[in-house]
């Protein structure tokens, strides 16, 4: 498990190369403006880690199945508590 430390953003600008030598050694650090962190800095091998997030496009499908065996009373139910 890597090291993280916490910088704000004017420290981390001012210790930029130290950063990046703690980074090459394996530390990880969170980089915060206002006490609100917004960046990090992690060594090469974590970085592959990190997961972009993943689309829903493969997700799409005909929607087939997915209120039920009988759709027309899945919406009347709907409709009834909405009259309620």
């Amino acid at each position: 498990m890597s090291r993280r430390s916490f910088k704000g953003v004017e420290d981390a600008r001012r210790d930029l190369p130290a950063l990046l030598d703690a980074a090459r050694d394996g530390a990880s650090t969170i980089i915060t403006r206002h006490g609100r962190p917004i960046a990090a800095i992690v060594p090469l091998d974590e970085q592959g880690r990190i997961t972009a997030p993943q689309s829903l496009l493969p997700l799409a499908g005909s929607g087939r199945g997915l209120w039920g065996r009988d759709p027309s009373r899945f919406a009347r139910r709907l409709r009834s508590e909405w009259e309620r």
